[in-house]
């Protein structure tokens, strides 16, 4: 494999600031990578669409400016040339964006999102769109109606959901950065379970503008890096005001890079959540998690043990405000105003009959699923049983990170209760799958900032070892304390061992065999 890929993000922007290579050589060595692994039957099928031609043209930009010299390199953006992935779920013009659903196949949105206008305005080529469970609904990524995604660690396992296509490109030195979506953990659960780190802002303070809703009040466009510093780099890129987003904060962008930097924890004062351990974890999970606080402690942190009751309700909150809101942003999919269209075979043709056709054949399992449980709990009769107490459950999680930060700079906990799990092996159980987003849930439903950083291996149960993910969490706007929090905890990790993602094994795809011979 070319070295040059298992670069940072920062390491190849001073690469190619220090002449080492051009962005043109780094965009082709990732194509090279992206056609080596992703695609057969034993590929990764993290991208849906790859726009090479697209990205090497952004390189080529960005060399020609920099061959220039002058005052023109002062201009670009510290991730000029850095090539990046994109989730299928942010609309990007020249590219199909499809949602992981066969209702947008082949779909060519007209207009960019904000943070895509924000990467290409900073010059990054892209890549091209990364696979998700069909509108970011699942844990897995084995819900997109375009195959499932597979974990770089071990192709037999998932790379995490909604977002593990942007997590498993990042693994697997496809892309070194990547965006993504958290409506309930999206982004920060792939990263645990694929090595990788990933963030979910603040609620507000990255523009939604492009983003395909499912839960509006939930989603959150973020992060996917495989270090601290990448992500704090990435997140300063694509934050800021958006006058397009109603829920758009006003405030300044921190310096989340600065913050990362920080190397002294002495005096951090970091609560552990009582309700976010134990019962439902794996031995091994918890095995890493307690080694992270015995780092962190010895490095000079607090920790100390915080108590948020109301988190036992929090995913029954949240299988009911998602749903409600899914059911009414995916209306719009009608068969009517845009996207696909199913004529039903018999008379008489009608807009009912023409819409239940286009819903019956556009829209996988898991998408009627919630759409029918969402319409049942917004339904007269059952609105303040279902979505208005859900909703007040909702405030009460709020309380309780309001009383834990009182204690506690940030809160810490295992991103995810498991290891990556089988392909298939939680299909036929939606319950089972939905707790896997257990420990990241709380965190959306009160708009809070949180972060999965790489923690270690744990055993797989098969005589393996697969990456386990430590989660950080910060009161809403101070997004900067996860960025220091977790890169501390990444450094004294390091300081024993290779970082995990440097661990990452080789891939011995059909494809990536005959690209090595």
């Amino acid at each position: 494999m070319t070295e040059m890929i298992r670069l940072t993000a920062a390491q190849m922007a001073e690469g190619m600031r220090a002449g080492e290579f051009t962005s043109t050589e780094l965009v082709q060595a990732h194509l090279d990578r992206i056609a080596a692994v992703d695609g057969g039957d034993r590929g990764i099928n993290a991208f849906l669409h790859v726009s090479g031609e697209e990205a090497l043209a952004t390189a080529a930009e960005v060399d020609k400016i920099r061959a220039a010299g002058g005052g023109g390199t002062e201009a670009l953006h510290p991730l000029a040339g850095v090539p990046i992935a994109v989730k299928d779920l942010i609309v990007t013009v020249g590219q199909p964006t499809t949602a992981g659903s066969k209702m947008l196949e082949g779909w060519m949105s007209p207009y960019d999102a904000t943070v895509i206008e924000k990467v290409r305005a900073a010059k990054l080529p892209i890549l091209g769109k990364t696979n998700l469970d069909e509108f970011a609904m699942g844990s897995s990524t084995e819900h997109s109606a375009y195959g499932a995604t597979r974990n770089p660690w071990d192709l037999d396992r998932i790379p995490g959901g909604s977002g593990g296509g942007s997590a498993a490109a990042v693994a697997a030195f496809e892309a070194p950065l990547a965006l993504g979506t958290d409506t309930g953990g999206s982004i920060r659960q792939p990263g645990a379970v694929t090595g990788t780190v990933g963030t979910k802002p603040t609620y507000g303070s990255v523009s939604r503008y492009g983003a395909i809703a499912m839960a509006s009040s939930l989603d959150q466009i973020g992060p996917v890096a495989r270090t601290t510093e990448d992500a704090a780099l990435l997140h300063e890129l694509i934050a800021g005001h958006d006058p397009k987003d109603s829920t758009s904060l006003v405030d300044e962008v921190p310096a989340f890079a600065q913050a990362a930097r920080r190397q002294d924890v002495t005096g951090l004062k970091i609560g552990v959540i009582r309700q976010l351990q134990g019962e439902g974890y794996q031995e091994g999970v918890l095995a890493r998690f307690q080694e992270s606080l015995d780092t962190l402690r010895a490095a000079g942190a607090e920790i100390v043990e915080v108590d948020c009751p109301s988190f036992e309700y929090a995913l029954g909150a949240y299988y009911l405000i998602m749903p409600s809101e899914a059911s009414s942003n995916l209306a719009r999919y009608d068969g009517v105003r845009y996207g696909r269209r199913v004529l039903p075979t018999d008379a008489p043709l009608t807009i009912e009959r023409v819409m239940g056709a286009t819903r019956a054949a556009g829209f996988g399992e898991e998408v009627k699923r919630r759409i029918v449980l969402g319409t049942y709990a917004l339904s007269a009769g059952y609105y303040d049983a279902y979505y208005g107490s859900a909703q007040k459950v909702r405030t009460l999680i709020q309380q309780d990170f309001d009383a834990a930060f009182e204690k506690a700079d940030v809160l810490i906990s295992p991103t995810s209760p498991t290891v990556a799990f089988p392909l298939g092996e939680k299909l036929d159980d939606p319950l089972a799958m939905y707790l896997n987003d257990v420990a990241t849930i709380p965190a959306n439903l009160a708009g809070i900032p949180g972060i999965s950083v790489p923690g270690g291996l744990a055993d797989d149960g098969a005589g393996g070892q697969l990456p386990v993910g430590i989660q950080f969490l910060a009161p809403a706007r101070e997004d900067a304390r996860v960025y220091h929090a977790g890169a501390a905890l990444e450094r004294l990790l390091a300081a024993d061992a290779e970082p995990l993602w440097a661990r990452a094994p080789e891939l011995q795809t059909p494809a990536a065999q005959t690209a090595g011979e």
